[in-house]
């Protein structure tokens, strides 16, 4: 989801380079997320599977790719020796949730998406060992315009904007750091431009709600209420989600460092987006699906898109 938001910034601020959109198009990518920027010379759209390691050796044999930006959950990329930098993008599921941690390091005694965990601790093996020039990176949860439906707050607003409850997982005692998605797109780009290889960004907000919270926050927004027991109304309490951290606190010190900090307020950010999903919720053609308490996609090591 993130992705579009970079690959429309770089299209259009960097027009003497050549962008290349790589994705495999599955549930959950929209290339009407990037209509702004399709037509544009610098910008070419490949649709192909980074997980066919002959397709991706193909790919950098025929185009001259100097920077990668990976923004899916797995790819193949130690036979590509002439990258000058290599941004993996990974989350702050991976350093496990905590009431009052803050979290510098690679390893987590408790990390709760196993998978990101070990991907993020061979590809830093691989930097290690080959010299490879990855730079790592674990944000905040992201919102904003693009974002697929199943993602809390876009599932919020298209459930209360079709007058429907919002299906809260749990307690909704649950906290997480939102950051916006301009925000997020300034911080890699500042990583792309100052990142060291070799290193860990934590892309992180010190912005907090809990998920009961934000709930109440986009009833009050969208039913224009502030009734307790009115927003009480909106509010549906589900079985819990399997894993579910309490919080995801990160120190983002390091990114502060390299002049980056977000500047998009909550109350700013919150209403563009409402805005955006009036007129784009079916952008996805399965997007009704994502409206589900627990839908059903596919495996998280598949996903990928703009």
């Amino acid at each position: 989801y993130s992705a579009s938001h970079v690959v429309v910034s770089l299209v259009k601020n960097y027009p003497n380079y050549l962008i290349i959109n790589l994705d495999k198009l599955d549930y959950c990518a929209s290339l009407k997320n990037l209509e702004t920027v399709s037509e544009k010379e610098n910008y070419k759209f490949i649709q192909g599977d980074i997980c066919e390691p002959d397709f991706i050796k193909q790919l950098f044999e025929t185009e001259k790719i100097d920077i990668v930006l990976h923004f899916a959950a797995q790819t193949h990329v130690g036979e590509h020796s002439n990258v000058e930098k290599f941004v993996y993008v990974s989350t702050d599921e991976v350093y496990g949730g905590s009431t009052d941690e803050f979290y510098f390091l690679l390893i987590s005694k408790k990390p709760t998406d196993f998978y990101w965990y070990i991907f993020s601790y061979v590809i830093t093996c691989m930097f290690n060992a080959l010299k490879f020039p990855v730079v790592i990176t674990r944000s905040s949860n992201v919102y904003g315009p693009h974002q697929y439906p199943e993602k809390v707050i876009p599932k919020f607003i298209s459930l209360l904007q079709q007058n429907r409850k919002c299906c809260i997982h749990g307690s909704g005692l649950q906290r997480r750091n939102f950051l916006y998605a301009a925000d997020v797109v300034e911080a890699f780009l500042t990583v792309l431009k100052e990142g060291k290889p070799g290193e860990i960004y934590n892309i992180g907000t010190n912005f907090e709600m809990s998920i009961a919270q934000l709930a109440k926050e986009l009833i009050h927004l969208i039913k224009k209420t502030s009734s307790e027991s009115e927003m009480e109304h909106w509010m549906d309490y589900v079985k819990d989600r399997p894993t579910n951290d309490l919080r995801y606190p990160m120190n983002s010190e390091k990114m502060h460092n390299l002049g980056w900090r977000p500047k998009v307020p909550w109350k700013e950010g919150i209403k563009k987006t409402i805005e955006w999903y009036k007129e784009n919720f079916h952008n996805w053609k399965n997007s009704e699906k994502a409206l589900e308490p627990f839908p059903v996609t596919e495996p998280f090591a598949q996903r990928s898109g703009p």
